[in-house]
């Protein structure tokens, strides 16, 4: 089993380096990140003499302490209300979905749409996906003749949906007319009545209750949900709010001869997840975490960016989802941009000064010097990358300096239940905490990118060390100590 990295993270990185260097960063880590309070000494001292030498009457103590009382209720009165992760649930499905490559091939025989060529090109990209042999797909894909029909996709959304908010309820005690906004985000099926409205109508949620359905949103559209409902609570008293995050296959599987469009029927699998959150101070203290941050970053303005995931028909005119030779590159602008804005509030000083120093250099006085990539192994002890793809994982891993350990929730993710669309962030924290690394004060690092083309972050705080032997409901607990699994490298595949 790999080694926890969570205590001191930082000096285990440094330490890593060649005993000069190491040394000497570390020293300036420690300089830097502590200077704020280094440099208030002094003021703090001369606070002190000033008390110590001089006698105020009781009128000038009174006016000064109502001052500072009134100021600090001010503070408080203004401040916005904090957001709190009470649990969330992954939804499992029954093994009877199961489908592994050889299934999914003799399936996709079996319909008749695809040539022997376009066969062999699926098989090679189910072969270097990183997928394993037990993940899920909808029950209209497995049937012969396929049946796809809107009955069924609805069938498909409520069992998911339905299954992970039955699990949440459970897990968190909450009463259904207690929940004052509901968030659902589905990217490629958005009936009508909406998602929300199916929800709302299974749980009989009260007439008043702020709801929203996020549609075309992609798989980055989970943080946005969780940014949506922060906002919201933030502007609500003593509320809760559900946020649920799935996707349906049934009304998208794609049957021309279009590789850049056959690439969504091989990757994309079953799956939903459901959180709650809360505005509530009470709920402190049985939260699981704390949010911390949302960044959201968008790129289409620029067409390239915005074409990069495409619906539309091909040359037959079947309707599929078009992935673009550009996606990596525009992925990877789409990453830097939401990290660039994400640094300054996450990241220590010490890391921002070697940044802009680095940034300096190159832009002001044209310094031959490589970009400076900060070590965001600084500020989290958990990242959970969106599990969408084997190559944007590796990519991620390389320029960002992650170690196997870091990357190994969303390897295992990708592995075990597959790019289920924005709901895999939540099965990756799944995983941390089943194997139990989740402590209390870990930072946690959620980021997805998706169609628009849009990437999301979403930092929080555990609140509290999650004993992994009594989580309930946690889609990992029953195998857990079958991961990690090693899978092996291969080329990426090329359209």
């Amino acid at each position: 089993m790999l080694e926890n990295p969570r205590n001191k993270q930082s000096q285990q990185n440094l330490l890593n380096e060649p005993s000069v260097h190491k040394y000497v960063k570390l020293g300036y880590h420690y300089m830097i990140s502590n200077a704020m309070y280094v440099s208030l000494l002094p003021f703090i001292m001369a606070l002190l003499k000033l008390f110590a030498y001089h006698h105020y009457d009781p009128i000038t103590l009174a006016s000064l302490t109502a001052f500072v009382a009134s100021m600090a209720t001010l503070y408080f009165a203004l401040r916005p209300r904090q957001v709190y992760l009470l649990d969330f649930a992954c939804y499992k499905p029954q093994p009877y979905l199961m489908c592994s490559g050889e299934t999914f091939i003799n399936q996709s025989m079996l319909t008749n749409s695809f040539s022997e060529e376009t066969l062999g090109f699926q098989k090679k990209i189910l072969e270097k996906s990183g997928y394993g042999p037990n993940t899920y797909v909808a029950e209209t894909l497995l049937e012969v003749p396929m049946k796809q029909s809107i009955a069924g996709a609805r069938k498909e959304m409520e069992m998911v949906v339905f299954g992970a908010i039955d699990e949440l309820l459970a897990k968190t005690g909450v009463k259904v007319k207690d929940i004052g906004i509901l968030v659902v985000n589905s990217s490629m099926f958005n009936p009508t009545p909406s998602l929300s409205a199916m929800v709302v109508n299974r749980y009989k949620l009260r007439g008043n209750i702020l709801s929203y359905s996020l549609g075309g949103m992609g798989c980055s559209a989970s943080l946005i949900a969780i940014d949506l409902a922060k906002r919201l609570l933030q502007n609500e008293s003593n509320s809760y709010a559900l946020v649920v995050s799935a996707e349906s296959m049934t009304l998208n599987w794609y049957g021309g001869a279009n590789r850049s469009m056959l690439i969504t029927n091989c990757l994309f699998r079953l799956g939903a997840a459901a959180s709650l959150l809360s505005n509530r101070t009470s709920d402190r203290r049985r939260s699981k975490y704390q949010l911390r941050h949302t960044v959201r970053t968008h790129k289409a303005a620029d067409d390239e960016a915005y074409k990069c995931v495409f619906q539309q028909e091909d040359e037959e005119q079947k309707v599929g989802i078009a992935l673009s030779r550009d996606l990596m590159a525009v992925a990877g602008e789409a990453i830097k941009t939401n990290m660039t804005m994400l640094g300054p509030l996450v990241l220590p000083f010490s890391e921002q000064v070697l940044f802009v120093a680095n940034l300096v250099g190159r832009k002001m006085f044209q310094m031959k010097m490589t970009q400076y990539v900060p070590d965001f192994k600084l500020a989290f002890e958990h990242i959970c990358i969106h599990a969408g793809g084997r190559g944007v994982l590796d990519k991620i891993k390389k320029n960002l300096a992650l170690t196997q350990w870091h990357m190994e929730p969303s390897r295992m993710t990708l592995y075990r239940f597959g790019n289920t669309s924005s709901s895999s962030l939540w099965y990756e924290l799944a995983y941390s905490e089943a194997k139990g690394r989740v402590k209390k004060g870990d930072r946690i690092w959620q980021i997805a990118f998706g169609s628009g083309f849009k990437c999301n972050s979403a930092v929080w705080c555990a609140l509290k060390t999650v004993d992994s032997s009594k989580e309930k409901g946690n889609p990992w607990m029953d195998e857990i100590d079958e991961f990690p699994v090693h899978v092996p490298e291969v080329a990426p595949i090329v359209l």
